[in-house]
């Protein structure tokens, strides 16, 4: 979540149980619905290799196959832009096989700390490292999965995102979720430099195709939505203890850093439109370099989606949906290689929005920020050569 403030989530412990949880800052700091536009269309990229034997899951990184796994790119400031660059490297690897989805992170940290030592405790309140997996990439129905040093798990998953109401389902768990943490240092003695501290994850397909296409594992050549967010809060040490610096002024604590593999371009982690592409590849790791392939019919997705951030501002403005594709200007939006000729139907509360897209392809959003694509043949399509 990378969150701060209230927000209120649906445990779904048999009746409904109301909790606090809290606000992604960027809901509060900027406003996407005004400023999606500027935002450039950059998705990170990651091709997943076959793991050709499992690895043990105590957090080192050290087996083998990890070893032939390639980096992601180092993690960026949530914003994308400098003022949110970010002074520590981050950077994780992923793998695959039959049982498992493999994500592993490493954090550089001279002062390694934690505090919360109680599963589904609000993990961000600590340093952590979060991952968040959209299966199907039509932006609902994602998890999120969050550690902080001391290996203390937050997990749950999200029907809806918070700017389309959530709610957080807490009580879902991971189920039979590996996991382990290696501190290269001390963890909790201040006083001492250490050097990082690194996470390796396990997670069962039978778990993460609950929100899969088909509920299935992935096939060679599919691609899923995958982002990682790192928080780092400004610390102080008090009776020889670390503890988030607080403001003075508000006697809240100061504001962390928050820094990612896809950039937001907001400080709202929960824009899964934002996150990366993650690849399936069949080659095993260290086998060689198979090229991301990417689909053309993900930036319809992407023009599409600037038409929902203006019907959501229209009806910030006037109360209801527009009813014509003109009102939002929608001849302004282009794609490349593509006449993008959109159609639009609406009522005051709903409404969808169809495109043609490419290779016979047909793209759809709706104003809960479902987006869907259905091909003429209704078959998994393999991305790999």
């Amino acid at each position: 979540m990378a969150a701060r403030g209230a927000r209120v989530c649906l445990l779904g412990i048999g009746a409904a149980v109301l909790a606090l949880a809290a606000l992604p800052a960027g809901q509060i700091a900027s406003d996407p619905m005004r400023n999606f536009e500027a935002l450039p269309y950059a998705p990170a990229r990651y091709v997943c290799y076959r793991a050709d034997s499992a690895p043990v899951v105590d957090g080192k990184l050290n087996d083998a196959v990890w070893q032939r796994a390639p980096w992601t790119s180092d993690f960026v400031g949530i914003e994308g832009d400098d003022r949110t660059r970010p002074t520590l490297r981050t950077r994780a690897k992923m793998l695959w096989d039959d049982a498992f989805f493999y994500v592993s992170a490493e954090m550089e940290e001279p002062d390694v700390w934690g505090t919360l030592t109680d599963r589904d405790a609000i993990i961000y309140n600590d340093n952590d490292i979060e991952v968040f997996i959209d299966p199907d990439g039509d932006t609902v129905n994602y998890y999120e999965l969050e550690v902080n040093p001391l290996g203390t798990v937050f997990d749950l998953m999200l029907p809806h995102t918070y700017r389309d109401g959530g709610p957080a389902i807490i009580a879902w768990d991971i189920a039979g979720l590996k996991l382990g943490v290696d501190v290269r240092g001390t963890l909790n003695r201040p006083g001492d430099k250490d050097e990082a501290w690194t996470v390796e994850m396990a997670m069962p397909w039978r778990i993460l195709w609950e929100a899969s296409a088909g509920r299935r594992p992935p096939r060679a050549g599919e691609q899923w939505r995958v982002n990682f967010s790192r928080v780092e809060w400004p610390f102080v040490v008090q009776g020889g203890r670390y503890a988030r610096r607080m403001d003075p002024a508000t006697a809240k604590p100061v504001p962390s850093t928050d820094s990612v593999w896809s950039p937001q371009g907001f400080r709202d982690i929960h824009m899964p439109e934002r996150w990366g592409f993650v690849q399936f590849s069949s080659a095993v790791a260290g086998s060689g370099v198979q090229a991301f392939v990417e689909d053309p019919n993900d930036r319809v997705k992407w023009a599409l989606r600037r038409l929902y951030y203006r019907q959501r501002r229209y009806r910030a403005e006037h109360g209801q949906y527009a009813r014509d594709l003109a009102t939002l200007g929608a001849r302004s939006i282009a794609v490349d290689g593509l006449e993008f000729n959109p159609s639009l139907q609406a009522t005051d509360d709903v409404f969808l929005i169809t495109a043609p897209g490419f290779g016979g392809a047909t793209v759809s959003i709706q104003q809960d920020g479902r987006v869907r694509l259905t091909r003429q043949i209704d078959r998994a399509v393999s991305r790999e050569p």
